[in-house]
């Protein structure tokens, strides 16, 4: 493995920007400082350029069966997506069905995940309980390095979890010093709304919105803060969408509980107006929690800046539209749920965040590695430009313009939820492991090359 050397760069960290260089070996950060007097195989001069820790994306779903589908992306396509965004690992969730044996999903996900190109490591969902799922927990945080595990309080009748559930989970996790997610939506809610609206016959994409309102999400949200503050242990909520749970979160975190906050770039940037689109193209938009009305995501930018939401992930979960989702046509009950971004992510932030005031480009660094990394048990490997720490960097070039298309995109999938979107700014290197794996929006990734990551909590 060759020797880099990056230089006059303006490195960024959610604390501060400085002027330094990078001398990368072995895969790993040797030194920083400025005018190093090294050598290297390589010389890359950042000038005008902004250094980042390469994007940690904590909530993919690759190759994953749902819904009588499965995602189009695989952990090869996923993780070189990825990697052409500026996200250079990723935390994909391990989904067993109902009744399965958490380390027989695990052993599926393993194979699965070997023709990866970039590093990742593991969630675990927990779709029901029982003493053998409390055994098989401890052997994934004591012996598998996944130590976080994802309750659905949705999908009834599929992979929900009722309340007894959910709190041995939360009492278990205690045990473990795990940490517990939550697809926060109210199942039974979702249920009726959804019998309701297709018995009166409203099939289109857009009644999806309409049977999962924003008040099931934050009685869902308030029913596991409640859950875990009875317990006396921390909870993270995934994908958040709406203004309800977030004021969840704030009032929990302002009661001293250890409650952590995901959103993404579609609930910041989106509107619900995508369902109307004609010739049944809402259904891209079709995901669960659903895009809310105008009004909520200005709640989560707020929340965002003000450091209580702390993670940007995707919930990267593509479907085609042709010969997937439209099998819900006449039925948005079998729509598959999910879209991609992981390719944008750092680009829509960018663009639409640091560009237009609404964070700074330290908090970005913070939302999209650092804090991933520090809540999941990757840091300071991952997630920070300090000395030791692996070599996952982008060089971020701040100026230029693109336009996001399904046309041009490396997801493989038919649409972008993102279609037409301009965006300002893009990765003009992106290193992994101390290897160029990007440069100029050109891929040369290595299927398989990427490694495991066993993680163990500290917050």
């Amino acid at each position: 493995m060759g020797s880099l050397l990056i230089k006059n760069g303006e490195i960024v960290s959610p604390l501060d920007c400085t002027f330094q260089d990078i001398y990368i070996e072995d895969g790993k950060i040797a030194a920083l400082g400025k005018d190093l007097d090294v050598s290297a195989d390589r010389v890359l001069d950042a000038a005008g350029q902004y250094v980042l820790p390469g994007g940690i994306d904590v909530h993919t779903h690759l190759d994953m069966p749902f819904m009588g589908e499965v995602s189009a992306d695989d952990f090869e396509s996923g993780t070189a997506a990825a990697m052409a965004g500026g996200t250079t690992s990723i935390i994909d969730y391990i989904v067993p069905g109902k009744g399965q044996s958490l380390l027989e999903a695990l052993a599926t996900w393993k194979s699965k995940a070997k023709t990866a190109v970039a590093d990742y490591g593991f969630h675990m969902a927990v779709t029901w309980y029982s003493d053998q799922v409390a055994r098989e927990m401890a052997v994934c945080v004591r012996e598998e390095g996944i130590p976080s595990f994802k309750a659905f309080l949705a999908y009834k009748d599929a992979i929900m979890v009722n309340d007894e559930e959910l709190v041995g989970l939360l009492k278990c996790s205690r045990e473990l010093n795990a940490l517990i997610m939550a697809h926060c939506e109210n199942g039974e809610i979702v249920a009726e709304l959804q019998e309701k609206l297709f018995a009166e016959g409203k099939v289109e994409p857009k009644y999806h919105a309409l049977s999962r309102p924003s008040y099931a999400e934050g009685e869902s949200a308030f029913r596991l803060a409640s859950l875990a503050r009875a317990i006396g242990v921390p909870a993270y909520f995934v994908h958040m969408s709406c203004a309800e749970s977030t004021r969840v979160l704030v009032e929990a975190r302002a009661q001293g509980m250890d409650i952590y906050g995901e959103t993404c770039p579609q609930y910041l940037l989106l509107d619900d107006s995508v369902y109307d689109k004609p010739d049944f193209l809402g259904a891209a938009y079709v995901m669960s929690p659903p895009i809310r009305p105008k009004g909520h995501a200005e709640s989560l930018w707020g929340a965002i800046r003000a450091g209580q939401i702390q993670v940007v992930g995707t919930d990267h979960c593509p479907f085609n539209l042709k010969g997937q989702k439209e099998l819900g046509r006449d039925d948005f009950r079998k729509i598959p749920n999910g879209a991609a971004g992981i390719e944008d992510r750092l680009k829509l932030l960018y663009t639409y965040g640091v560009m237009k005031g609404r964070i700074t480009i330290n908090q970005m660094v913070a939302i999209t590695s650092t804090n991933p990394a520090k809540i999941f048990g990757m840091y300071p490997q991952k997630g920070s430009i300090t000395v030791g720490a692996d070599a996952d960097l982008v060089i971020w070039q701040p100026d230029g313009e693109g336009t996001i298309s399904a046309m041009t995109h490396y997801h493989r999938v038919d649409t972008s939820i993102f279609e037409g979107y301009r965006t300002v700014g893009a990765p003009a290197v992106v290193i992994a492991n101390g290897r160029v794996q990007c440069e100029d929006g050109k891929l040369m990734v290595e299927p398989g090359a990427g490694r495991f990551i066993p993680r163990k909590l500290t917050v």
